[in-house]
């Protein structure tokens, strides 16, 4: 079984997905005119508004803090570590540089599932990659192949995964028993998520920002301490990233090829732009402006959020604490701890032990959540089955929290390999109708409007779009 996951990995990872996301990003990055550097400032004023729903969606903040519950986890602070150990700090850079791309990536595959959600038997909105599927390409069986992926992926896989940074971290910290842990988030994961996607979001929304906030300014007070090493810290990752530093000792093409796959799956993993996870929370929201493209620049947001700041946050950690070896034998989360502990004391290991507890757990409501929406998908919109899916759930995270590092880490990106090359290939086959959105939301932008998105001017869509959701759509302010 691990030969096989292994060569599943190598094949992926090795020889399609590194190419194929690098060249979906620059693709995107193009066609709709570098809009993650032109508009860059625009995500925030999105936010100023994002606080508005209505009785079928939630929030764009509740969004974007679901998708950032999902996106921060494990890979900012164990996958990064990861990335450190195996890759070397040249996958640092690689990891940026995905995340730049993946910026245009998340904002096409975002776009599209505000534009083609539907409404649950509760009237809550839904949607996501497998609904672009079915209604923009008219491909359901595509939409059900990408269903599958994301619930083994999201539902199964990476609970496990998310389990496992908990178990280990409080293992290390507390010397708590994995599986009384592994309990314990089974039971408060059980408490929110039999709760439904209203409960998730709030959740997320309430404890998202604040660990996040909080590990930002730990990671700053580490880079003030040490702020003479910045310099030395990021020509060691430049030169790492192009081979410079191995250049003496020879090698130098396997030392590039292992960074740009190591920062590449761990920035995917930590980002997940293009993987299509992120899309179903955007769909679920009610956007404002009430526009799907603006979608598009709020998840655009969670991308820069997720990689280039926090991820810089745990990569400055490690890198100036002297803990770090590369191919050691220390890696992952107890990495990360270690580093942290070196530079403010024992206590460092026990705020990672928190924030990882609540970073992870925050991922685990919100993975299921993406998880649901593909459920709902596979039965037509109903919600029958939910209960015991749950439960199987549940038991992935006891089962995660038990098992051992390595084989999980491969599960998960095979399963995520999977849920990408799909998913890619769905948003190139929509690109056209992408850049169109894009285009009249920046026209109207430029007008001084609110972008308001009006289903009769696109007579080629109308059939395609669910009845209901775009018809009554109207702005009640103008845009500064």
């Amino acid at each position: 079984m691990t030969d096989i996951i292994s060569l599943m990995n190598d094949l992926l990872w090795g020889s399609i997905l590194v190419y194929l996301l690098v060249g979906v990003g620059i693709y995107f990055t193009v066609r709709l005119g570098f809009i993650q550097f032109r508009h860059f400032g625009h995500m925030f004023s999105v936010l100023k508004n994002s606080r508005k729903s209505d009785a079928a969606g939630i929030s764009s903040f509740q969004a974007l803090c679901t998708s950032l519950a999902a996106r921060v986890g494990t890979g900012n602070m164990a996958g990064v570590a990861v990335a450190l150990t195996f890759g070397g700090p040249g996958a640092i850079f690689w990891m940026w540089l995905i995340a730049m791309l993946g910026m245009a990536t998340s904002f096409a595959e975002s776009t599209l599932a505000q534009l083609y959600k539907t409404r649950d038997d509760d009237g809550n909105y839904r949607g996501g990659p497998a609904y672009y599927m079915e209604k923009g390409l008219g491909m359901r069986w595509m939409g059900v192949l990408f269903s599958v992926f994301l619930i083994i992926a999201f539902g199964l896989v990476f609970n496990a995964v998310q389990a496992n940074a908990i178990a280990n971290a409080m293992q290390t910290a507390f010397g708590f028993e994995p599986l009384y842990v592994g309990i314990a988030i089974a039971l408060i994961s059980a408490f929110v998520i039999f709760g439904g996607i209203r409960k998730i979001a709030r959740t997320a929304e309430l404890i998202v920002p604040v660990m996040a906030l909080a590990y930002l300014v730990l990671a700053f007070y580490v880079v003030f301490m040490n702020i003479e090493k910045v310099p030395e810290i990021l020509a060691y990752i430049f030169k790492s990233a192009f081979g410079l530093q191995e250049a003496a000792a020879g090698g130098v093409g396997y030392a590039i090829a292992q960074a740009m796959i190591q920062g590449i799956k761990r920035g995917l993993f930590s980002n997940e732009a293009g993987m299509g996870s992120a899309p179903n929370a955007a769909a679920s929201a009610t956007p404002y402006p009430p526009h799907p493209a603006s979608q598009g620049y709020v998840q655009m947001l969670g991308v820069f959020v997720d990689t280039i700041v926090i991820c810089s946050a745990t990569v400055a950690i490690i890198l100036m604490s002297g803990e770090y070896v590369p191919h050691g034998e220390v890696t992952g989360i107890e990495l990360t701890q270690r580093a942290l502990s070196s530079q403010v004391g024992d206590w460092g290991g026990i705020f990672i032990a928190v924030a990882i507890f609540f970073f992870a757990f925050t991922s685990i409501i919100a993975n299921y959540s993406y998880a649901e929406t593909n459920l709902i998908f596979l039965e037509h919109n109903h919600k029958a089955g939910l209960g015991l899916f749950r439960l199987i759930v549940l038991g992935m995270v006891l089962f995660g929290s038990v098992a051992t590092l390595p084989m999980i880490w491969a599960l998960a990106d095979v399963s995520m390999g999977l849920m990408a090359l799909v998913n890619l290939v769905a948003i190139i086959l929509l690109s056209g109708i992408v850049v169109k959105l894009a285009k009249d939301y920046n026209q109207q932008l430029k007008a001084g409007k609110v972008p308001t998105f009006d289903a009769n001017d696109y007579p080629e869509l109308k059939s395609q779009l669910e009845p209901g959701i775009w018809d009554n759509t109207k702005a009640d302010d103008t845009t500064k």
